[in-house]
C-alpha cells in the first residue's frame, strides 16, 4: 500500500462544451515521473472514461498539451517534481480553445487561423521545375528558419492574453508561420500575407506582452517574428504612399 506522502492529489478537469468541473484523483507518485503519465495512470487505472490526446511522448508531436496548474505545457516533458504544488496539481485543457471532451481541446480554430493568416505555402514552381537553390546564408532564410521547428502544439496560443480577449486574432502560432513563409524566396504569396496579416485579427492586435516566446516548448521566438509582420506592414504601407 502507498503512503499518504506516495500520493498525489490530482485536480482534472472533465467536461464538455457545455461546461464542466474538476475531478480529484488519488495517484501514486512514481519517481521521474511526467504529468502525462499521471494522466494516463488514471485514464487506465481510475476512470476510463477520461479523454485525452497523446502520441508520441517525447516532445515531437505536441499533441499532449495541457494546462498544468494554470501553464500550458507539453505533459509528456512536465515533470511531476518540478510543476507539482506540494503533493497536488491541476490539470485542465489548452485555455482559448473549446473543449471537446475532458482534457481534449478542439484544435479548429487554431488551424483555421493559420488558413486566415496565409500561413500555408503559396508555390512559385512545379514539381517538374529544378529544385530550387535556398541561400541558407541570408538574412531571409535565417528568419525564416529560425521558426520552422513549430510542431503546432498550440502552447504558445493558450499562452496568449490577446487571444483570450479577442476572438478574431490570429494568434502567435498563425503568425509566425506567416513571418516564416514572408522570408521563404519559394514562396509567392508574400502580397497575400501581408494582406492577410495587416487586418482586423492580425498582427498590430499584439500587446509584445511575451507569453508566446515564453512558453513555447521548442524555444522559438513568434514575438519577434510578430514584431517582423509589424514592420513589413508598415513599410509596405510608406512604399504604396512613395509610389502614388
Amino acid at each position: 500500500m502507498t503512503t499518504k506522502a506516495e500520493v498525489l492529489e490530482v485536480s482534472v478537469w472533465r467536461g464538455s462544451a457545455d461546461g464542466g468541473a474538476l475531478e480529484t484523483f488519488e495517484v501514486p507518485a512514481r519517481e521521474s515521473q511526467t504529468v502525462l503519465d499521471v494522466v494516463s495512470w488514471i485514464q487506465q487505472f481510475a476512470d476510463p472514461t477520461l479523454t485525452y490526446r497523446y502520441a508520441c511522448r517525447v516532445g515531437m508531436c505536441g499533441s499532449c498539451a495541457m494546462m498544468v496548474n494554470g501553464t500550458p505545457r507539453w505533459t509528456c516533458r512536465t515533470h511531476v517534481q518540478k510543476v507539482a504544488e506540494g503533493n497536488s496539481l491541476r490539470i485542465e485543457p489548452l485555455r482559448n480553445l473549446p473543449v471537446i471532451k475532458d482534457l481534449a481541446a478542439d484544435m479548429d480554430p487554431f488551424f483555421d487561423k493559420w488558413v486566415e493568416a496565409e500561413a500555408v505555402h503559396h508555390p512559385t514552381g512545379t514539381r517538374h521545375d529544378p529544385i530550387a537553390h535556398v541561400d541558407a546564408d541570408s538574412g531571409a532564410r535565417q528568419a525564416a528558419d529560425a521558426g520552422i521547428e513549430c510542431i503546432n502544439c498550440a502552447v504558445c496560443y493558450a499562452a496568449c492574453d490577446t487571444v483570450a480577449g479577442n476572438a478574431d486574432y490570429l494568434g502567435p502560432a498563425a503568425l509566425q508561420r506567416a513571418w516564416t513563409l514572408l522570408n521563404d524566396t519559394r514562396d509567392g504569396g508574400g502580397a497575400s500575407i501581408l494582406d492577410a496579416v495587416s487586418g482586423g485579427g492580425g498582427c498590430h492586435n499584439c500587446h509584445s506582452m511575451g507569453s508566446c516566446t515564453q512558453y513555447c516548448p521548442n524555444e522559438l521566438d513568434p514575438m519577434s517574428a510578430i514584431a517582423g509582420l509589424k514592420r513589413e506592414t508598415v513599410r509596405r504601407v510608406f512604399r504604396r504612399r512613395r509610389d502614388a
